[in-house]
């Protein structure tokens, strides 16, 4: 019979639902560290906190589960290099993100951040008009300066960095409201509702195209700091940076400079290279950035899945069945 160790412990509800899956396995709930030390070395299967002086205790294990999607503060040099099989809670968080996404750039095409701050103010203000009147009569000459201030989506091109489920349902989104779609990711296979897709070597051009670019890709080696302000400097200065993927994958001191510099049009920004964000940081006082505080993925629904990925894993591994959401551990995802 195999074993699984989990640490730290869950819940007895949850563990009581691991019970009900009547598989073979002797399952241990370890309460203290201690109790992981002295149950891991004959463990078969892990799930929780792997800790590189448990992993280097464990004797026979053959599959670790994270109960993280993010590997960055998971993975260590001899979980990378052990045998075992590592998964993870990818896949989570794709439609509630995309909502998030899609929030911010409704918010950016007709201008909400702009007159949100106004509201305030009672400042009645429309952006790039004088009068607040708009001609909407057919023919030629009849587009006023706020015409120009306000974008349509069936009009804008989506640029998007990653596209693992989160990215390939904000193309979705986009391509349901009509925007054209641009991906950019080394590793996908070309996802649906994508009109040009390519690898990092088509970075650059994707970003010269796009209204809105939208990062949705994992924190890996390759990707920290890759958003540097060399990169967004090729970006169109009319357009949007978006970021739900990882925080240090753009250099906030670049991305103030490329601000300040007007080398793009604003910024809306869940996740941050520091977090929380400092009270006293520039990108809090900038009329065109839109922060939020690292809540993209938050939903009554994730807890739901998050068990049923566990659930089905544990399921899957008692009967020698291929797991879920096996990770490169190499590649960090």
């Amino acid at each position: 019979m195999k074993k699984l160790v989990i640490y730290p412990s869950i819940d007895a509800l949850r563990f009581r639902q691991i019970v009900d899956l009547k598989c073979q396995l002797n399952i241990v709930n370890c309460e203290t560290l201690e109790q992981a030390e002295a149950e891991i070395g004959d463990a078969d299967g892990f799930y929780g906190k792997m800790l590189p002086h448990l992993l280097a205790a464990a004797r026979q294990l053959e599959w670790v589960q994270s109960p993280t999607a993010s590997l960055e503060h998971y993975l260590f040099p001899a979980l990378i290099q052990h045998p075992c099989q590592l998964t993870n809670m990818r896949g989570l968080f794709y439609d509630v993100i995309a909502d998030h996404v899609f929030t911010y750039i409704l918010m950016f095409a007709r201008r909400m951040h702009i007159y949100m701050a106004q509201q305030y103010e009672s400042n009645w203000s429309p952006v790039g008009g004088e009068t607040g009147r708009a001609d909407y009569s057919v023919g030629p000459g009849n587009v006023t300066p706020m015409d120009h201030q306000h974008q349509q989506l069936a009009d804008s091109t989506l640029g998007i960095l990653g596209m693992g489920s989160i990215g390939r349902e904000i193309a979705r989104y986009g391509k349901q409201l009509g925007m054209t779609v641009i991906g950019v990711d080394p590793y996908s296979e070309p996802p649906k509702y994508v009109d040009t897709f390519g690898g990092l070597t088509d970075l650059d051009e994707m970003l010269s195209s796009s209204d809105f670019v939208v990062i949705a890709a994992p924190h890996t080696p390759e990707t920290e700091g890759l958003f540097n302000l060399e990169v967004m400097g090729k970006m169109k200065r009319s357009a949007f940076l978006i970021n739900i993927g990882r925080g240090v994958i753009i250099p906030l001191d670049d991305l103030v400079t490329a601000l300040n510099a007007d080398l793009i049009a604003g910024a809306a920004l869940d996740v941050f290279e520091i977090e929380p964000l400092p009270e006293d940081h520039p990108l809090w006082k900038m009329p065109n950035v839109i922060i939020t505080p690292h809540i993209a993925a938050c939903t009554p629904k994730v807890s739901e899945r998050h068990l049923e990925v566990l659930l089905g894993n544990i399921r899957r591994f008692a009967n020698d069945e291929s797991l879920l959401n096996v990770v490169n551990k190499s590649l960090w995802f």
